[in-house]
């Protein structure tokens, strides 16, 4: 019985180690500063970003890539479709999500996951 014991637990290890983190920390569903919620998935070896409220709903409005809490990509606004230059940085359940133009003109909002 100890051995059957002392196996399983090596295998978990050993499992546990050759498997990736099964999300990462932006992924998930987030209230927008305007109050519509964003959905944001994996998708290839980026997360996509799309409306799921809202007069936009079902619209995709960025792409980003990084993890760890840092990401890098693109937003598009759902008025225009104008395509800016996004960064995003997630700390617990706050995302600052900020969008460039040019990199000189820039806007910031705040999302929080629920």
């Amino acid at each position: 019985m100890k051995l059957f014991s002392t196996a399983a637990f090596a295998a978990s290890l050993l499992f546990a180690a050759s498997t990736p983190a099964l999300s990462d920390v932006i992924v998930g569903n987030w209230k927008t500063q305007s109050g519509e919620t964003a959905a944001i998935t994996k998708c290839g070896g980026s997360f996509c970003i799309r409306l799921k409220t809202g007069t936009y709903s079902g619209k995709q409005i960025g792409k980003m890539a990084g993890g760890n809490g840092t990401y890098d990509g693109t937003v598009t606004d759902p008025a225009d479709d104008k395509v800016y230059t996004g960064s995003a940085s997630v700390k617990g359940s706050s995302m600052r999500l900020k969008g460039c133009a040019l990199k000189v003109f820039c806007r910031t909002q705040t999302w929080r996951k629920i």
